[in-house]
């Protein structure tokens, strides 16, 4: 099987490049592992960035369906100690410039958005390999095959397709998520939601954090930072919700009961996320006929950025593919010689740079400093 574009991941970035070059004209196939688009839930918030996501979907026509799906009031933000005092509390007056939707709500537009059958689900990419001449081969776990004449890996943190142009790997950044959910957080949850406020609530402290997005639904979305090796967090159980729940919280003893709550009273069991990261400033040679996007390109610990990067990777590769109808290796010349500095700056927040989470820095205190230093 023969196709012009090939896109390997359906996340945000491989849709919006398909989405743009539809847009054009141009047809493209999407290849996902996943069975279907629900078969799995597609995480939490995301705040789309009026200088790089919107661009984004400026790009592909989407402008309209992403303000029907955007959470009113969500850019507020609040910080506190690990005591509970509220150093910072940032209404959302609108002006913000990065509304927040569902990370799901934002693929299922662009998904949508698509011709019937442009996404191939249920496939899995077991390997690829370069023929020469700019054409590469893709091998799916069943067993077959494809050939390409322009391959993009938009396949993520463990990208099958990223060997083709770097022998770089994701490290572990020394930091764990540990993820949970609290469900009717007004009623049942009193203390925490109010703790949370109406957006995005942050309780840093040197070597762990706490922070929490009120989502649709009245449910917040919580997630515990913590600075530990992997062998610490394999020590745990994670199949037994009870136990491994009471060994997260002996993490935050002494902090604010509404805060530890947000562990404690989870209504769902905990989730370890292990942090990994591509080097900051990670590149390559042009190699024909091949490119990557997203974090298969880029990944770095979370920051706000990497979902807005992806997406606007897609749109600058899909316009610079139509620019170039004739010269594949002008349009990725062109779009990786944009992207990679772009990338390496992303690797701040917005600019400014973010307390690790390990440092003195990291506390509330800290984190207001940056955010004054950023509006300097």
């Amino acid at each position: 099987m023969n196709t012009p574009v090939t896109i390997i991941g359906a996340g945000l970035g491989g849709l919006t490049l398909a989405r743009v070059l539809h847009v054009h004209g141009i047809p493209a196939t999407v290849y996902e592992a996943e069975a279907s688009a629900s078969a799995r839930a597609q995480g939490g918030m995301l705040d789309i960035h009026d200088y790089n996501g919107q661009l984004a979907l400026k790009a592909a026509g989407l402008m309209d369906e992403f303000r029907a799906i955007v959470l009113e009031g969500r850019e507020a933000m609040r910080v506190l100690d690990p005591d509970g005092t509220v150093l910072l509390d940032k209404a959302d007056d609108g002006n913000g410039g990065r509304p927040e939707a569902m990370r799901g709500e934002l693929r299922r537009i662009l998904i949508d958005s698509l011709p019937a059958g442009t996404v191939r689900w249920g496939h899995k990419v077991s390997g690829t390999r370069a023929l020469g001449d700019g054409r590469h081969e893709v091998v799916f776990a069943d067993g077959t095959t494809l050939l390409t004449s322009l391959l993009v890996g938009a396949d993520g943190a463990w990208s099958r397709v990223r060997p083709l142009l770097s022998d770089a790997t994701p490290a572990y950044t020394g930091t764990s998520f540990v993820e949970t959910y609290l469900h009717e957080a007004d009623i049942r949850h009193p203390a925490a939601a109010k703790a949370v406020g109406g957006g995005l609530m942050i309780a840093p402290s040197p070597g762990r954090e706490i922070f929490a997005h009120r989502e649709s639904g009245d449910t917040l979305h919580m997630y515990v930072g913590l600075f530990k090796p992997l062998d610490w967090f394999a020590a745990i159980d994670f199949t037994d919700a009870e136990a491994a729940t009471a060994r997260i919280a002996a993490e935050f003893e002494g902090w604010a009961p509404e805060l530890t709550g947000l562990i404690t009273d989870s209504d769902t069991a905990p989730v370890l996320r292990s942090l990994h990261a591509l080097p900051t400033r990670h590149r390559w040679d042009r190699v024909p006929g091949v490119t990557l996007l997203g974090d298969a390109a880029h990944l770095q610990a979370p920051n706000g950025e990497g979902a807005n990067l992806a997406m606007l990777d897609g749109a600058e590769l899909g316009e610079a593919i139509a620019a170039h109808r004739d010269d594949t290796e002008a349009a990725l010349a062109e779009y990786e010689q944009a992207m990679f500095p772009r990338s390496a700056e992303a690797a701040t927040f917005e600019g400014a740079e973010m307390p690790a989470i390990d440092s003195e820095a990291n506390t509330a205190r800290g984190l207001i400093d940056m955010f004054t230093e950023k509006a300097e």
